[in-house]
């Protein structure tokens, strides 16, 4: 399964900017991506490993219940 990198941005808009084979070219990508200027504000660049471009982006548009907080644990 191939690792995707994304742009995603408000109300789950997603612009898919290429896929890779490993893991360690995907996160390359991403973090060069992340550094470069030309980011938008607001928009954040995440990788996903998933069977094809479809199940990535269900998976990064899903909404998950926030972990929980335990107050001792601050």
């Amino acid at each position: 399964m191939p690792y995707f990198v994304y742009k995603v941005f408000a109300f789950h808009r997603l612009e898919r900017v290429s896929a890779f084979d490993s893991f360690r070219e995907a996160s390359a990508s991403a973090k060069a991506l992340r550094a470069g200027a030309s980011l938008d504000p607001g928009c954040q660049v995440r990788v996903m490993f998933a069977e094809d471009a479809f199940a990535a982006e269900l998976l990064l548009t899903e909404v998950r219940e926030p972990r929980p907080h335990i107050a001792e644990d601050d």
